[in-house]
């Protein structure tokens, strides 16, 4: 697949709150940087988080704003949201809703996803969630 095959699977997968067909999009070494956290690394490990993710906010939605796609590389830009309804790993959940603003990067490999960065504001998503900065998922 192409870069912009790749990423729209991706989308399509991330709206559908299905990790199992997001992690089968990544290379069993690719590397997630969200770069408000540390990045997490493995098929696997992508997987978990993302899974975890779903849990929390089972209502989460993700409308696409912009698609980009330059050779091996997609990017997307994206508005967000949720209810914060289930714990976040250690992080107690608080009934409470967020929508914030982000973008993605891709670097598609040989059809799979090689490395992905996602910037997104973690203070903004932190107060409308209601939890404190110093709170960590690890």
């Amino acid at each position: 697949m192409d870069a912009r095959s790749v990423l729209t699977h991706w989308i399509e997968a991330f709206a559908a709150r299905d990790p199992d067909r997001l992690a089968a999009l990544y290379c069993v070494d690719a590397v997630n940087w969200q770069v408000a956290d540390d990045p997490v690394v493995g098929r696997e490990n992508i997987r978990n988080m993302v899974a975890q993710f779903f849990v929390s906010f089972p209502d989460s939605y993700t409308n696409v704003e912009n698609v980009m796609v330059d050779n091996d590389w997609a990017a997307w830009e994206w508005v967000g949201g949720g209810t914060f309804l289930r714990d976040l790993g250690p992080i107690k959940a608080t009934g409470k809703r967020f929508e914030i603003r982000g973008c993605g990067f891709f670097h598609i490999v040989d059809g799979m996803i090689k490395l992905q960065r996602g910037y997104w504001d973690k203070v903004s998503w932190y107060t409308q969630i209601g939890v404190p900065l110093s709170a960590s998922v690890k």
